[in-house]
């Protein structure tokens, strides 16, 4: 599976973990702020300006010919704003997914500052006082990672290296599990680390104090997360493939429910009837019949026996089989289900 943004061409080149995010900033106008992102701030000082400019960026990848271009000019995105707080960390978010196991890979390039000249990512971001960050420093001449919990940064590890400003520079972080894999330039920065803080989180664009830094062709090649109640649909068919249908609704903020997890992924989303309204506000068991099949939809409880789900079985009916039969057929499943979700938390993981 393949996820694009923002019109971005065809890759190249398969996924590793099996979708792909490409970030094209070259889409947007001079001046203008990337959708889906969100701009954070550790530390003090004033949040960063985070905006589209225009400079010349070298090929990612060797010229066909002698004739082509190896450098074009277009838009890349910027931290601008000069603020010599010394520990300010400007940071720009993407909010548009939470990621797991993934590789995060960016060119950047520091360009000024007098306080430092950095740049970075931060990943498995939760807030501004949870995160990992991996940065490169012109200045300091040196590349880290560490992690900040609870507003407290843990000692930074990584090698001292010359990183020239003013030139771009590929940086890479690879989580698989608790491993954590860092590259610049295409090597390999330090040994692999292992940390088991946080296990998923966002990603975005890191940068201290007055520095100016820019960032293009960012890449994300991630292992899309599967929702905890799709998990347990899953689950439940591994075990009785012979369910028809089975799906779990709950019930949004505008009062109606919709589907969140079913045995045919592409209906996640649809609405759902009245049915399953009832069994999340009250409880009530509906039963109904199709030609050759019973259908029945009846609450999920948590661990208080509070309604916080509706779940709609369709199996196949057998001869003189009766209303009871049918709903004692799918309590059980619903028992199933319910070993694995204790609370409505349980089905948003």
């Amino acid at each position: 599976m393949r996820i694009f943004i923002w019109l971005f061409s065809v890759a190249l080149a398969g996924s590793v973990f099996g979708a792909e995010l490409h970030f094209n900033f070259s889409n947007y106008p001079e001046g203008a702020m990337p959708t889906n992102f969100s701009s954070a701030l550790a530390g003090g000082g004033r949040p960063g300006t985070w905006k589209i400019v225009m400079d010349e960026v070298s090929s990612a990848f060797a010229p066909l010919t002698d004739k082509a271009p190896s450098v074009s000019r277009h838009g890349v995105l910027a931290q601008t704003s000069q603020d010599l707080t010394d520990e300010r960390f400007p940071i720009f978010i993407y909010d548009g997914e939470v990621f797991r196991d993934f590789k995060f890979s960016t060119r950047f390039k520091m360009v000024s500052g007098t306080v430092e000249q950095m740049a970075g990512v931060v990943f498995r971001f939760q807030n501004s006082s949870n995160f990992y960050v991996v940065r490169a420093s012109a200045l300091g001449k040196n590349l880290r990672f560490y992690k900040v919990v609870n507003g407290l940064r843990s000692d930074p590890i990584g090698p001292t290296i010359n990183l020239a400003p003013g030139a771009w520079h590929t940086l890479a972080v690879k989580c698989e599990g608790n491993q954590i894999s860092v590259r610049l330039d295409d090597q390999l920065a330090m040994p692999p680390l292992n940390d088991n803080t946080f296990i998923e989180g966002k990603v975005g664009f890191w940068t201290k104090s007055d520095a100016v830094s820019y960032f293009a062709d960012a890449l994300m090649d991630y292992t899309p997360r599967v929702p905890a109640a799709q998990v347990m649909v899953n689950s439940v068919m591994e075990k009785q493939p012979r369910i028809l249908a089975l799906r779990v609704y709950t019930l949004g903020t505008n009062g109606t429910t919709s589907i969140i997890a079913s045995k045919d992924t592409a209906e996640t989303g649809q609405p759902g009837t009245e049915a399953e309204l009832a069994a999340i506000q009250d409880g009530t068991v509906s039963f109904g019949r199709e030609t050759g099949a019973v259908l029945v939809t009846m609450p999920l409880h948590d661990r208080n026996g509070e309604f916080i789900a509706a779940v709609r079985v369709k199996m196949k009916s057998f001869l003189g089989e009766t209303q009871d039969n049918a709903m004692t057929r799918a309590l059980n499943i619903v028992k199933l289900m319910q070993l694995s979700c204790t609370s409505a938390e349980d089905l948003r993981k």
